[in-house]
């Protein structure tokens, strides 16, 4: 069994795609549905072992994959693992900014050291990284990408130092857009809500436990899967998102719409059920 898109056979061919984060996640979804979809894919992060399973998964399956090990938050390393792709591979024609991370915490209790990291993870790696990509490749050449960024819609109580640094992302990716438009690239933001994934596992079991409940706080009355937001970046990789740039599109079943947090509450009461889509052939749940 393969990977299956709701894209058109062949969308990709032709094209070299990097993803950040790619050796887990919604970055590993987005990495095989790409391959399946005939794109060379480069997945990037700090763990070889992750990387090195993700890519024999994309070839076992008939997909091109390769790996870069480097860090996001460190300037030199960006600047010198993109380099080097650019030199393998040659124009990157689409990037997809995944890695990214954070930690469960109320505001009082967040040092400035930990708000720092977050917003070096989130906001600063996605900085660099877009920043190396245009320079070393699309202001020749011109291209896509697609930052991901999470449902902070009203907030994120309980991970401000996350919800800042996303703000932040989708602000950059609106000023990305308007100042690179005349290159040729595109640059737009995918915000996922609560998705049934391996990311679950990164928290404590009480943790785990707590964000395991919180599909009843969708108005859906279900977890996304990955594949729903990889067939969301995927789309605005594509030729048909052509005059899309410098959107944010949420990724969330509507609840941002009415988040706990928010003005306005979930109605009470079963919500009919809605269609599930999961293309993602190797997709497994959390551990927990």
């Amino acid at each position: 069994m393969t990977y299956q898109s709701v894209m058109a056979p062949g969308t990709f061919n032709y094209t070299t795609s990097l993803v950040t984060g790619g050796g887990s996640g919604i970055g590993r979804c987005i990495a095989h549905e790409i391959a399946s979809l005939g794109g060379h894919v480069v997945i990037t992060g700090r763990t070889a072992e992750k990387l090195e399973r993700v890519q024999a998964e994309i070839i076992e399956d008939g997909g091109n994959a390769d790996f870069k090990c480097f860090d996001i938050r460190d300037e030199d390393g960006v600047r010198d693992g993109v380099s080097q792709i650019v030199e393998e591979f040659g124009q990157i024609h689409a990037l997809v900014n995944n890695a990214g991370g954070q930690f469960i915490a109320p505001l009082e209790e967040i040092s400035a050291n930990g708000f720092e990291a977050v917003v070096k993870n989130n906001l600063t790696g996605t900085f660099l990284m877009i920043r190396e990509v245009f320079t070393q490749s699309m202001q020749k050449n011109g291209g896509a990408i697609v930052n991901i960024t999470a449902d902070n819609l009203n907030g994120m109580p309980g991970m401000g130092h996350s919800g800042a640094a996303r703000a932040g992302v989708e602000n950059l990716t609106k000023t990305a857009a308007w100042e690179w438009a005349r290159y040729g690239v595109r640059i737009n933001s995918v915000a996922p809500g609560w998705i049934r994934s391996s990311g679950f596992d990164t928290y404590p079991p009480e943790i785990q436990k707590q964000l395991l409940s919180y599909y009843e706080k969708s108005p859906m009355k279900r977890f996304g899967t990955e594949a729903e937001v990889s067939a969301a970046v995927c789309f605005l990789l594509s030729r048909g998102a052509g005059f899309i740039s410098g959107e944010s599109l949420w990724v969330d079943g509507a609840s941002s719409l009415g988040a706990p947090h928010a003005t306005f509450p979930i109605p009470d009461g079963p919500a009919k059920e809605s269609t599930l889509y999961n293309g993602f052939h190797r997709s497994g749940d959390p551990r927990s």
